[in-house]
Formats: C-alpha cells, structure tokens, sequence
C-alpha cells in the first residue's frame, strides 16, 4: 500500500513540476539556432521571430548560426541539448529531405530526435517557363512531355533543394519523364530560362515575380495548396490537374525530443500568437512567405508526413548527391 502510495505521490509531484515549469517558462534567456550562415531567409525569418518572442516573454531570445553539412550541423546540436524548451532550432525544408538524401551520413533519426514545435511560415515556389515555350498550361505540359519522355529539361539551384524536388516530384505525380539540369544557384538557373537555354523551372515566387510580370516568363501553377496573392490568376498545380501536388519552402521550429508537453503547448501558443501580429506578418509578406497557422499535433503530423513524401520522390527519382 505504501509503495502505491509512493508511486502515486511521485506521479503528483512530476505532474505539479511540469506545470509550475510552463507557468513561469521562460525565465532566462532562450537559444533558437540556425543551421545556415547570417543574411539567408532562414536567418530573417528567425530574427523576425526572435524579436516578437523576446517581446512576449520578456526575456533575450538569442539567434546562434551554426552553419554546414546542409543544416545538419546545426540540428544536431539541439538533438543533444537539454529538453527544457530553452535551446531550440529554426530551420527550412531541409530538415524533411535531408533524413533521405544524407541517410548515408546523417547522425540522427529525425523522427525520433525531435520535438515538433511550430510551423513559423511557408513560402510556394512557381512553376514558370520561357516566355517562347510552347505549352499554355500544366496539362499541354504533361501531354508534350509524355509525347516526348526525357527530352524537357528543367533547371533547379542544385540537386536537392526545394525546387529541385518540386521538379522531380511534378515528374512523378504526373507520370512524366523530365530531365534535371542542376546549376550552382538560383541565379544562373533563372538567367538560362529567360534566355531560353532551358524551357521550365520550379522557383519561389518572390524570386521571379518581376520576370512573370514584364512578360519574360509565364506562369503556368503555384505548387502550394491554395493560391496565391501575388499570382490571383494563377491556378495551383493541384487546381491544373495534378491533384494532391503541394510543394512549398517549409521553415518550422522544433526542439529535442522529450520537452515537457506544457513547455512545448506554450511555445506553440507564444509562436502563433507572434505570428498573427500585423507587424510580424508584414515582414513576412516582404519575403514573399505566408505565416505559419498549424497546433502543435498538427505541426507533428505535417512534418512526418513531409518526411515520409519527400523519401518517396528522393527514391523513386534515384536522387545523389554528387560525392
């Protein structure tokens, strides 16, 4: 009897410990790392944050690079921080591709190292094409490309970036063969399009937004899953025929596995809450990215998901990296 009542007590106590924790979280500065270097979108969005965050919760939140290995640098540092909600990490899609594309040398299980805390904001990217390319739309796309398996091109910033597997994954959903042409950035990319050395590519919105509207490039779909302000004329590619398709630049915040789920309610709260102020949300729209609106299960459930699509598109596509 006494040891239940022992076992009982501690039950208690733990359950009292972790709300007084979330009641009085935070009371010292918080770290939120970035896994890319200073003046990347990354590096803006977590600044943006980290600003509205310190002036909720009174208290410095501190923006630490850690840059390399495609961000994996940086998030394996939070897999071994303490999980009290006070060292936390901001980082883009590539903490979905990258459990696939560097499984080879990735020291952690993203599923399970973990804790899902908040979408902070998603940018779509466009699918544009030389203003002399032939189809009109995504569908005369899909019909040229199945009468001529392998012998469209279309250019990304490099193997496995967001709008590489935006390409690879419009291949694969729409049962067409295309044929990558990976450049070393988005700018040369982008000026071979508009001097038509290559007819198509995937890009974010804000990035050829000009070129769409001065008539050097047409738009033919957005590949999030409604449309978007910029672009009101423009359909989603789910809306052009490709049902289901969504590809977008993802950046969320997340934490190690085993924070307190009062802590990881809160921050969740404290997040969405910045994010809905007008101030905040002007300075996403200036970077072309839509603020993040997901509970924290929801956030969960996305991010698994994205995982476990982005492995399909990685395999199916026999996607390297060049060693």
């Amino acid at each position: 009897m006494k040891s239940i009542i022992r076992v009982i007590s501690g039950m208690v106590a733990a359950v009292v410990c972790s709300t007084a924790m979330a009641a009085s979280y935070p009371d010292r500065p918080v770290t939120i790392v970035v896994p890319f270097p200073a003046g990347g979108t990354t590096d803006v969005l977590a600044r943006h944050l980290g600003k509205a965050l310190s002036d909720e919760w009174k208290q410095p939140v501190v923006i630490e690079n850690r840059g390399g290995a495609s961000g994996t640098i940086g998030s394996s540092t939070v897999t071994r921080s303490k999980p009290d909600g006070y060292t936390l990490l901001l980082t883009a899609t590539h903490h979905v591709i990258n459990p696939t594309l560097l499984k080879d040398t990735i020291s952690y299980n993203t599923k399970e190292a973990f804790t899902n805390l908040a979408m902070v904001a998603t940018v779509p990217n466009v699918l544009v094409v030389n203003k002399n390319f032939e189809p009109k739309t995504v569908q005369e796309l899909i019909a040229l490309a199945k009468k001529k398996p392998g012998e469209i091109n279309f250019g990304s910033a490099g193997i496995g970036g967001a709008n590489h597997l935006s390409g690879e994954l419009f291949a694969h959903m729409a049962n067409i063969k295309l044929t990558h042409i990976p450049y070393r950035g988005a700018a040369p990319s982008l000026n071979d399009l508009l001097a038509g050395q290559i007819p198509m590519m995937f890009d974010s919105v804000p990035g050829v937004l000009g070129h769409i509207k001065s008539g050097g490039l047409r738009a033919l779909g957005v590949t999030s899953a409604e449309r978007v302000p910029q672009l009101p004329d423009v359909p989603t590619i789910d809306e052009a025929g490709v049902k289901g398709f969504e590809a977008i630049a993802m950046f969320g915040l997340y934490g190690p596995k085993n924070i307190p789920a009062d802590v990881v309610e809160k921050i969740n709260r404290d997040v969405n809450s910045a994010l809905a102020a007008p101030g905040l949300q002007e300075n996403l729209s200036a970077l072309g990215a839509t603020p993040g609106k997901m509970t924290q299960p929801e956030f969960d459930e996305y991010v698994n998901k994205e995982i476990d699509k982005w492995a399909e598109v990685i395999e199916a596509a026999d996607i390297k990296l060049p060693k």
